[in-house]
């Protein structure tokens, strides 16, 4: 999920990268001109791509600390329902050896 949506930041903010260089150099302006608004650009863009990663990175930890915590309950749901297993069926054979 994580891999999808940080392929698809990527790809938008490449693509808008791109748009905005090309953008620049075809319009009338100085070369020194140019060059400023494309470091500018890029440095901004630059940022937001580590502010996209530094997000998507929390998701990703929060997503399996979640998977973590489930499968603790799942491991001890399933423990409990062994033990109550167990212990039915010793009591089935006290039972049955009483008998």
């Amino acid at each position: 999920m994580a891999t999808n949506s940080g392929s698809v930041a990527l790809a938008f903010l490449s693509g808008a990268l791109l748009g905005a260089v090309t953008a620049v150099m075809l319009a009338p302006q100085p070369g020194r001109d140019s060059r400023a608004r494309v470091t500018g650009y890029a440095r901004q863009r630059g940022e937001d791509f580590l502010d996209l990663k530094d997000r998507a990175t929390d998701t990703v930890e929060e997503v399996v600390g979640r998977g973590r915590e489930l499968v603790d309950e799942i491991s001890c749901a399933v423990r409990e329902a062994l033990d109550a297993g167990r212990d039915a069926m010793r009591r089935e054979r006290e039972m049955n050896s009483m008998d």
